[in-house]
């Protein structure tokens, strides 16, 4: 359905919105868990779409209803398996309990402060949490009775239970420590990171206050040193496992293509034991562990290897109840699936993530069409089953025993679902054989056993003031994923400037079928008389293994080669669109596409918007650049290939440069470098820094006057009359 067009109230009013909803997420049900025997569904949600602060809610299937278990102000939670027992964690590090079959507030636990990543064992048996750097165990109910300290950092650098930065931001691995099934023991990463670099963070409109110390490891240095180690909760005993190749640990700079296995990417404990997947520092090697609680040696499950790097997988690796192992896989086809002994997931279904296993069935998210991502049902052997049903979207999912939590974001907006009894199992069938994406569910017939039971969840988010009104197109050679929005009041005839708003990276796909945030801050730019286009080159995800191998060695080539293939094609189906008149936005990756955009093809675009662009590829960190340009010290050549420095004398045409000068991420050096090599060489261009921002400009007033000065500079910059703002 096409939205109505926007008022001049609208659009004056979306920028604020924007910010005070902080990008429409506010009011989403989010953080499912769902008990083993699918009795009980946790989530957190605030109660409105402007409201900032969470509360946890239960939902229970029998009843079908959902009702607040706490007041505002939780920031995380953890359950045991059949979520009865609840601790959450509050604003300054406390912890409080509760139980959901007994009504009344949580209960804090006196004398705990500043606790961190707390985790009740399966059974409910024993809390654990990390304080200064140190596991605390208590025992339940309740968290009653004295805190057992297991582990104690051996220096300021050390902790145990927690991941480094690295590994949280850039591997995914948010957990440091894993509970064996029966409560009596845990698996616990130990990280090092003294010989990680300092980085000192301080805030110029606050020059009274000291700088923050961050440690970051930049490409090509000291990473911090991560063991692991398996540790009664009782207290009584404490071994270290033997992990292949870390023998030379008390030297944390080793040679870059070295057998050490310097990553722990992911790590567990199932009813087969506990294990770890670990990869090298190339990351060209990915090794599955089976590790013994009695003695920690090691055993090999798996081992991936991949010529330009092994993609971790979200969820994955992980056992079926019955043992089997399931890994990543690069298909024969350059498909990212899913491999279980021999058999492996068709051809053409591109596996995103892995949500769990229900007996010998894996969840998992996966699409054939990189604009959707669709919850799924595999068992191995047999074709995969989409439970996410017919509609369109990006889909995110929970289950627990017969009960599945569907979460999609539709073109229409956001339905989070609870189905239960056997509507919880698969209710789509694709034929069996064949291999290739028609038998992964596009056809087939049904496999609904009984009527489902099916509840909504209310979801509420803002409803953006500007809604887009997308046209999807596939553009130019390589069938390009693309979205362009034009006014709603255009006539064909009117000439309009184009606007590119792309990411464009590696990791995040934009053009999908769904409302999104960017999609309403793309239509609100379109109002104001822009044709804006968005596009999903090579090096997205969604596309296989070789469509994101085309970013080896070279982070801006090929990136910028299908932006520009992209607007032409675009201008071959829609002729409106201005190439005389052609802007870029974009954040992080999409601000350092923008700049490199003008400043290396200023035939093509004339001005651009980058924001929080990484624009010296060296400063960021060892795990996400060596994945594509190895290390500085071994390939320097295609760190300065992918360098926005030496371009700097090519700028001619307008360029903005917005950076937030808290950024832990992206280091404001970046925007401070970029523009002192175009100072020197004598190239006008514009600052814009963000006192007190991080990497993301969301949930604060700066969010709302930055979207408006850039359509003001932007329509400077192009020759657009923006009325109004």
């Amino acid at each position: 359905m096409t939205p109505a067009p926007p008022t001049k109230a609208h659009l004056r009013d979306f920028p604020e919105q924007f910010a005070r909803s902080a990008r429409f997420s506010r009011g989403r049900p989010h953080s499912f868990t769902v008990s083993d025997d699918g009795r009980r569904v946790l989530f957190l949600r605030s109660v409105s779409g402007t409201d900032a602060a969470l509360r946890l809610w239960l939902y229970e299937t029998g009843a079908d209803t959902e009702r607040p278990l706490t007041e505002a102000g939780i920031t995380a939670y953890t359950v045991d398996a059949r979520a009865r027992h609840v601790a959450v964690a509050l604003p300054g590090g406390a912890l409080a309990t509760l139980d959901t079959g007994t009504p009344g507030p949580p209960r804090p636990l006196p004398g705990i402060r500043g606790a961190r990543a707390p985790r009740l064992s399966p059974g409910g048996e024993r809390l654990a949490f990390v304080g200064d750097g140190a596991l605390h165990v208590v025992r339940w109910p309740g968290g009653t009775g004295a805190v057992l300290c297991l582990l104690t950092p051996e220096g300021p650098d050390v902790a145990y239970g927690l991941p480094d930065v690295v590994a949280r931001n850039e591997i995914g691995r948010e957990e440091g420590y894993w509970w064996a099934p029966d409560g009596t023991a845990l698996l616990v990463a130990r990280t090092d990171e003294s010989a990680v670099a300092r980085r000192w963070l301080g805030d110029p409109a606050h020059p009274e206050l000291p700088p923050r110390v961050l440690r970051y490891p930049a490409a090509g240095t000291a990473n911090a040193v991560t063991s692991l180690h398996l540790v009664a909760a009782d207290g009584s005993g404490t071994r270290r496992v033997a992990l292949p190749g870390r023998a030379d640990e008390g030297h944390p700079r080793a040679p870059w293509h070295a057998p050490a296995f310097e990553y722990v990417a992911a790590a567990g404990w199932d009813g087969h034991g506990p294990w770890a997947s670990v990869q090298t520092r190339d990351q060209r090697t990915v090794r599955t562990l089976a590790l013994d609680p009695a003695d920690g040696s090691a055993r090999t499950l798996a081992e991936e290897h991949d010529p330009y790097w092994v993609s971790l997988l979200p969820g994955a690796p992980l056992r079926t109840e019955a043992g089997t192992l399931v890994t990543a896989r690069v298909l024969g086809d350059g498909t990212r699936g899913l491999a279980a002994a021999a058999e492996t997931t068709p051809e053409g279904l591109q596996v995103r993530e892995v949500l769990g296993a229900r007996g010998e069935e894996v969840l998992l998210r996966a699409g054939t069409d990189p604009t959707e991502v669709h919850v799924w049902a595999w068992t191995p052997g047999t074709a995969p089953a989409r439970l996410s049903g017919p509609e369109p979207g990006v889909y995110e999912g929970a289950a627990g025993g017969p009960t599945l939590v569907l979460d999609g974001l539709g073109p229409e907006g956001r339905t989070v679902r609870v189905t239960s009894g056997a509507g919880g199992r698969a209710v789509e069938r694709g034929a069996r054989g064949g291999g290739g994406a028609g038998g992964a569910g596009s056809g087939g017939s049904a496999g609904i056993v009984a009527e489902p039971r099916t509840a909504l969840l209310r979801s509420l988010e803002d409803t953006p003031l500007v809604l887009p009104r997308p046209r999807y197109l596939r553009l130019g050679a390589r069938a390009l994923n693309s979205t362009l929005l034009l006014p709603s009041w255009h006539t064909p005839g009117t000439r309009l400037p184009v606007l590119l708003s792309p990411y464009a990276g590696h990791g995040l796909g934009l053009v999908v079928r769904a409302r999104t945030w960017w999609a309403a801050v793309a239509q609100w730019f379109a109002e104001h008389g822009f044709a804006v286009l968005i596009t999903d080159g090579r090096g997205t995800p969604g596309r296989g293994a070789p469509w994101e191998y085309a970013i080896h060695g070279d982070r801006l080539t090929a990136a910028l080669a299908d932006q520009a293939d992209a607007l032409r094609a675009a201008a071959g189906r829609c002729p409106d669109l201005d190439l005389g008149r052609v802007g870029v936005r974009g954040w992080s990756y999409g601000g350092y596409l923008a700049a490199a955009a003008v400043l290396r093809h200023p035939e093509t675009f004339h001005a651009a918007v980058a924001g929080a662009a990484p624009a010296d590829r060296a400063l960021y960190n060892t795990h996400w650049e060596e994945r594509f340009l190895g290390d500085p010290a071994v390939l320097p050549q295609g760190y300065r290939a992918s360098s926005l420095l030496d371009d700097a004398p090519r700028l001619r045409r307008p360029l903005l440069l917005v950076h937030g000068l808290a950024d832990e991420n992206v280091s404001p050096a970046h925007m401070l470098r970029l523009s002192a090599a175009l100072l020197a060489a004598g190239r006008p261009h514009e600052v814009l820094p963000l006192p007190g921002a991080g990497h993301g400009v969301t949930g604060t007033p700066l969010a709302a006057a930055l979207l408006r000065h850039e359509v003001r500079w932007l329509g400077g910059a192009l020759g657009v009359s923006v009325d109004g703002e």
